[in-house]
């Protein structure tokens, strides 16, 4: 059992790469998908080629994200959010890498960002490229299919609403305002690859920084476990705050179980410590 505090790692490394995770957001009432296991709570997300293949699927995507879509736009930063952007005013979080997509960081202040798997107020057309704003297909959504809304829905993670038992093969999906093809949240789906030139520019802070901080994250997806298998090869140090296992933890020199908000507290708090959490060594 380690006894190095998150403090004290920080103190010594004033160069950080952050890489959050959805466990950043729990505290902003936008639900996560795994367990403190890293199993999944719920059926796994949507794939690319099941939503780009099946007029079926997008219709049941689009029926639940009508529903679900509020409580993203409604969501505001927590404290975890807060404090990381308070570490980057003090300068010492070069990049903050979110393999979340409800823009929430940003929201809180935090300016050097990369949005590794996109952002769901972001739609893209797949046939001509355009880009347009979430909000305004919401009006088109909710114009186009009247009697779905105020249905009564479970909150599911990443503006996904549950709607069990309903049939979907009624629901109309808009086009493309300019070519008239097919809307996708411009986000990266399970079966998708997060685009090129993103994973090189994080590449790049990271070979910058002089250590890792995981918030948030379990890291069973490889796009962003890859970062933590760099920075080892590099000898970068790396801890994390996650209330559950991650796939790492054997490479971690510590992880801090507890909830981000609590664990990052001292940041908000002029440095005075507020909480004791267990730390587990990797």
């Amino acid at each position: 059992m380690s006894d190095t505090r998150l403090e004290d790692f920080m103190a010594a490394h004033g160069r950080l790469f952050v890489l959050t995770g959805a466990g950043c957001s729990t505290g902003s009432g936008i639900p996560d998908y795994r367990d403190e296991q890293g199993a999944w709570k719920r059926t796994p997300p949507v794939t690319y080629q099941a939503f780009v293949g099946d007029t079926a699927t997008r219709q049941r995507y689009w029926a639940r994200s009508l529903l679900g879509w509020p409580r993203i736009a409604e969501a505001r930063p927590n404290a975890a959010h807060r404090a990381l952007a308070a570490l980057e005013a003090q300068g010492q979080c070069d990049m903050l890498l979110t393999q979340n997509v409800d823009g929430l960081h940003q929201a809180a202040g935090n300016r050097s960002v990369i949005d590794l798997h996109g952002r769901l107020g972001d739609v893209v057309c797949l046939g001509c490229g355009v880009r347009s704003s979430r909000a305004d297909l919401q009006l088109r959504l909710v114009d186009a299919n009247p009697d779905w809304v105020g249905l009564a829905a479970g909150a599911a993670p990443d503006g996904d609403a549950d709607l069990d038992g309903r049939d979907f093969s009624g629901f109309r999906i808009p086009a493309c305002g300019a070519c008239g093809g097919m809307l996708k949240p411009d986000v990266v789906f399970f079966g998708e690859n997060v685009p090129r030139e993103r994973v090189q520019a994080a590449m790049a802070h990271l070979q910058r920084a002089d250590a890792m901080l995981v918030v948030g994250s379990s890291l069973m997806v490889y796009s962003g476990l890859r970062f933590v298998h760099a920075a080892m090869r590099a000898g970068t140090p790396v801890a994390a705050v996650n209330l559950g296992r991650t796939r790492a933890d054997d490479l971690l020199q510590f992880r801090v179980a507890a909830p981000c908000g609590d664990a990052l507290a001292f940041l908000l708090d002029g440095g005075r410590r507020r909480v004791t959490p267990p730390t587990i060594a990797g």
